[in-house]
């Protein structure tokens, strides 16, 4: 073990070349780190884990492994590591080689370069994403024959790091265990906030990939719950940045406090942000930031985020002049030129104590929350034209729509609606695994509803800027309303979905249709295909084969179809006679009484 003396000398010298302290706030209670960092350990080894490309029993693709509970509460994940772990080396034609110390300004910049490709792309899945020449262009030649790739939600940003770092042979760490960290009550779920309790590292000589990648599949919503201003022993994987185009780009990560992961690709010269994000059933979809993404507090962890620098130390080189052990150590908030929290608190004279008292200035204007981000990461001189932006979430709403017929197939195609309904929800239809996971649509449709609303939203924003003159809002039309209107007639008559019947007759709905019938759609996969899609007339519904028992369950959901808070903290398994205990008496538990108002006629008046 390395001597106390000989451990400080060491932690003056990374002091001197890192630009920090390495001991900081966990000296105190940690001890000596040095010496805890370099004493012998034997390889960390997961007792679960399967042999280098070996599938999984009963897994649909073979990436997958037999895990226990997490967190999460999903009996599909590794266990938590707690602690600071290695990966075994590898060795052969696939190790990942690990040769450099660190990422440097140019590997962020390649790092961004691969995810952009991957949004422009129109590949559907990870493992697409991965293997595709027009998704991967620089490195779907060099994947091992038959190599598999998965991720869902919480997975995506750690396995496309991870994939990147070994194909460009740079360390990778990150979060293996998270325990319960205390914070306020946020809106109508309590969701736990948490602090990082382990770490596991791919230092030189390398790990084998086809291990190290099933490995990254431990993470979960919850490393993404660390309070942003946390400074403990262990540092969480990524930081809060500020609101700029230099911050905010292709890697940047979104967290939605509600439950949901998205990486940014692009950003437009008008400040649109385009990102991908993943699904339980390991397909990939694109969209565009807005308020259906939930501002949230800073104790959630949410808004945009960097991954943290990472500087392997305490690694020597071998004989062969390659490098050899050490283990990573992420830099604190301190060190990070671009952390910020106004996110959280506001910017310029709207900045406050309390976030949500937070207000947003941009040149001297006050603009709501998504004003604020969309100008600030627009182009020196960017104004708003409202008629292209209402075009634009027409537009993207229809792309969303198109993704659930994909989404609703898949569960058709496993026969999913011919299965009995089960006696019990699952713990939490959100978060949850196995079938339910893969097929049931609960937050893929919340985060429908929520773009249904954001549209909404946009059209009284619009309206009211032009009413107080702002500077920002670029239209030279005489009747505001009047033009809305038009724009969004014109791209919602565009629009039309096509899903086909149990019987194999094909059904289009328009978008006015789908709308109509948003808070009827069905997310339980046991369901006939037309109640995943709303039908209520007797000529659509002919071709259900859904008993009595679902059909009482259909109506019995319908409380949590209207609600758009997805209660991932909630317990849900819920019998039948609960919900309808739960609709006389108006629960607030989880449910709403009322679907929130989606119709924008009203705002832009009649012809």
């Amino acid at each position: 073990m390395a001597s106390k003396s000989y451990s400080t000398a060491i932690a003056a010298v990374l002091a001197a070349v890192l630009g920090f302290d390495i001991f900081g706030a966990a000296a105190a209670s940690e001890g000596d780190w040095i010496n805890a960092l370099l004493a012998p350990k034997e390889p960390s080894t997961n007792p679960r884990a399967v042999r280098p490309g070996a599938p999984s029993p009963g897994s649909k693709d073979g990436t997958r492994r037999s895990r226990t509970a997490t967190e999460d509460g999903n009996p599909n994940k590794p266990k938590p590591l707690i602690g600071n772990h290695v990966a075994p080396p590898g060795s052969g034609r696939w190790q990942w080689l690990v040769t450099k110390d660190r990422w440097t300004p140019t590997d962020e910049e390649k790092y961004a370069e691969f995810i952009r490709h991957i949004g422009e792309s129109n590949c559907k899945t990870t493992h697409e994403c991965l293997t595709s020449p027009a998704a991967n262009p620089f490195y779907h030649a060099t994947n091992p024959p038959g190599m598999q790739f998965f991720a869902d939600c919480a997975d995506l940003p750690f396995v496309l790091r991870a994939y990147f770092a070994w194909k460009n042979g740079l360390p990778f760490s990150f979060s293996t265990a998270v325990s319960t960290h205390t914070r306020l009550k946020t809106g109508k779920s309590i969701s736990q906030a948490f602090q990082i309790v382990g770490r596991y590292h791919f230092v030189p000589p390398g790990p084998d990939p086809r291990l190290a990648l099933q490995e990254v599949l431990r993470v979960s919503t919850s490393h993404f719950r660390v309070p942003t201003s946390y400074q403990g022993p262990m540092l969480p994987d990524h930081y809060p940045v500020d609101i700029t185009r230099e911050s905010v780009k292709a890697g940047t990560v979104i967290f939605d406090a509600l439950g949901h992961i998205a990486i940014v690709y692009k950003v437009m010269d008008d400040g649109v942000i385009h990102y991908i994000d993943a699904h339980p059933d390991n397909s990939l979809t694109r969209s565009v930031f807005g308020s259906d993404i939930e501002r949230a507090g800073p104790d959630t962890g949410a808004g945009f985020l960097r991954w943290r620098p990472q500087t392997l130390i305490g690694a020597r080189q071998g004989n062969n002049g390659r490098l050899q052990g050490g283990m990573l150590m992420l830099a604190r908030n301190e060190q990070l030129a671009d952390w910020s929290d106004a996110q959280y608190f506001g910017s310029g004279p709207g900045r406050s104590t309390d976030w949500r008292a937070a207000r947003y200035f941009f040149e001297g204007e006050e603009l709501d929350y998504y004003g604020f981000i969309r100008l600030s990461l627009a182009r020196k001189g960017y104004k708003f034209d409202p008629v292209s932006e209402v075009r634009l979430r027409v537009k993207t709403l229809c792309e969303e729509l198109r993704q659930r017929v994909d989404a609703v197939n898949a569960a058709v195609r496993a026969g999913m609606p011919r299965r009995p309904q089960p006696s019990r929800l699952p713990s939490n239809i959100y978060v949850t695994s196995g079938d339910w996971e893969a097929y049931a649509t609960p937050s893929r449709d919340a985060q429908l509803k929520l773009l249904f609303v954001a549209l909404r939203e946009d059209v009284q924003r619009f309206i009211s800027m032009q009413a107080a003159g702002s500077r920002h809002l670029e239209y030279s039309g005489a009747d505001l309303r009047s033009d809305l209107r038009a724009a969004y007639e014109s791209e919602a008559g565009a629009c039309t979905i096509t899903y086909t019947r149990t019987d194999g007759s094909p059904q289009v709905l328009t978008f006015g249709e789908v709308k109509a019938r948003l808070f009827l759609m069905s997310f339980d996969p046991h369901h006939c295909v037309e109640r995943r899609w709303g039908a209520t007339s007797a000529e659509e519904l002919r071709t259900c084969p859904d008993d009595r028992l679902k059909q009482a369950w259909y109506e019995a959901q319908q409380r949590l179809r209207n609600q758009t808070v997805r209660t991932i903290g909630d317990r849900m398994n819920f019998t039948i006679e609960d919900l309808h205990r739960q609709a006389r008496e108006s629960s607030d538990v989880v449910g709403d009484d009322e679907p929130p108002v989606i119709e924008i006629a009203s705002l832009l008046g009649k012809k």
